[in-house]
């Protein structure tokens, strides 16, 4: 018979292109997605396992789905994928019996026939976790011809849009090769792994038939794209493809390690028209001795240099970055430093997250531990600097021209809003347009910066939109 399912999407870009793609194979297999969770007969909940907050967001929600099994209405089975569910298996399956069935990555070719025998009642068995580093081979080049590749990174080939909208993630790869100590990601997203470019463009093409205007390319490290493919220059080569094709007007890349962004990447980001001036660097912290233990490279004073060299280039450049306060061992002179480096960083946008132990990590077993109080305090305080900066910084922006993709329109207040190049989707600020007049969503307008509130700005429309 007939079934209906219904997605709900938690955690990252990454995740809403696995969502995608999920959605895209359930389709052509036979099912119909609808929105409404209480009256489809499969909710899948696509879990985020990063943080211990994101970790308690996918268990309430999962939570939340399988009360609507007994509330009369459609619901029959409630299903996790996703991190959560790749990290932790059969231990979620048993600490959750609300969950009909726990799926890992490598049920997502065959999500269909999995759904329908779970609606149907038969039971699931979850996976044991393990190490998925280890299901490629150690070689970045040996892994394109291992059988293993597409499970191994999520799912591949099919996708279907599930929100719409002029803006849409494009996945350039999956895993993560770095071993930084906080970290569990590589253990359960696997190995790096490249797509070919062959295939990025040719769902580049698709989403622009969708009506997508920016793509935004994500990873769990960008910098690396096409190192297992023999060729590591391969993203200065990819990217004015992609800003190349037939209605694509802005390419914007996300997640740049600093300790791998090369000056030709540099350049191919600034100088590539279509693509954003817009620099994501994880850095993480400033201290070099933090930053060691944290298996990481770089400092305060490399870091200036590298914002130097990427401003040299592209002085409007947009920059954002997250830090982690209160990592084991971190002294007070770390934070200063830390605090040195923002303060003279100019970023546009800071995240700001205070340490806990993350299980399966190698910090987790350090010494030198920072007291819980202590940790909260040094993120009150970077948390309210980085407020001050980025607000700051917004402000040195006033008087400005920027272009803005025009994202909402609300006619009967007569104003628009949307995302200027500094701006990523959801992790920064917006542009308020003080008039909405031949605006639509998807359209881009010039527009010159007259005030700003926090990181948001408020703007004038100049110009024809385009």
């Amino acid at each position: 018979m007939p079934r209906t399912v219904a997605l709900v999407t938690l955690g990252c870009a990454r995740n809403e292109v696995d969502s995608e793609e999920l959605a895209g194979r359930l389709e052509a297999d036979g099912w119909t997605l609808i929105e409404d969770a209480a009256e489809a007969d499969a909710v899948l909940v696509n879990t985020c396992g990063f943080i211990e907050s994101a970790k308690k967001d996918s268990i309430d929600t999962l939570l939340a789905a399988a009360d609507l099994k007994g509330s009369g209405g459609a619901t029959r089975a409630v299903v996790a994928v996703g991190c959560l569910a790749e990290r932790y298996g059969r231990d979620l399956a048993e600490a959750l019996p609300e969950a009909d069935a726990v799926l890992g990555f490598d049920d997502y070719p065959e999500i269909g026939a999995r759904l329908r025998a779970i609606v149907g009642g038969a039971a699931y068995e979850a996976h044991v976790p393990r190490d998925r580093r280890q299901l490629l081979p150690l070689t970045p080049v040996d892994r394109a011809a291992a059988a293993v590749a597409g499970p191994a990174s999520g799912p591949r080939v099919m996708r279907r849009r599930l929100e719409g909208g002029p803006v849409a993630p494009l996945k350039l790869a999956s895993g993560c090769d770095r071993r930084c100590t906080f970290c569990a990601i590589p253990s359960f997203r696997g190995a790096f792994l490249s797509r070919r470019p062959t295939e990025v463009l040719a769902e580049a093409r698709w989403l622009a038939e969708q009506g997508v205007r920016e793509l935004v390319l994500v990873s769990e490290n960008s910098t690396s794209y096409g190192k297992d493919l023999g060729d590591l220059r391969l993203l200065e080569r990819l990217l004015p493809e992609l800003a190349a094709l037939d209605g694509v007007d802005r390419v914007r890349v996300s997640y740049l390690q600093p300790a791998e962004l090369r000056p030709a990447l540099i350049d191919a980001i600034a100088g590539t028209a279509g693509v954003a001036d817009y620099f994501d660097l994880s850095f993480q912290h400033a201290s070099p001795a933090v930053l060691r233990r944290m298996r990481r490279f770089g400092g305060t004073d490399a870091y200036l240099d590298l914002l130097a060299r990427i401003r040299a280039a592209a002085p409007s450049a947009g920059a954002r970055s997250n830090v982690i306060v209160g990592f084991p061992g971190e002294t007070e002179a770390d934070v200063a430093e830390l605090e040195r480096f923002l303060t003279e960083a100019g970023l546009d946008a800071i995240g700001v997250f205070g340490y806990s132990d993350e299980e399966g990590t190698e910090a987790a077993s350090f010494d030198g531990k920072v007291d819980p109080a202590e940790v909260a305090e040094r993120f009150a305080r970077i948390s309210g600097l980085a407020e001050e900066l980025t607000s700051q910084r917004a402000e040195d922006r006033v008087g400005s021209e920027v272009a803005v993709l025009v994202e909402a329109v609300d006619e009967q207040a007569r104003s628009a809003e949307g995302r200027a190049e500094h701006q990523a989707p959801e992790v920064d600020g917006s542009v308020a347009l003080t008039a909405s007049s031949g605006l639509r969503p998807g359209s881009f307008v010039r527009a010159r910066v007259i005030g700003c509130n926090g990181v948001d700005l408020l703007a004038d429309p100049i110009g024809e939109p385009w």
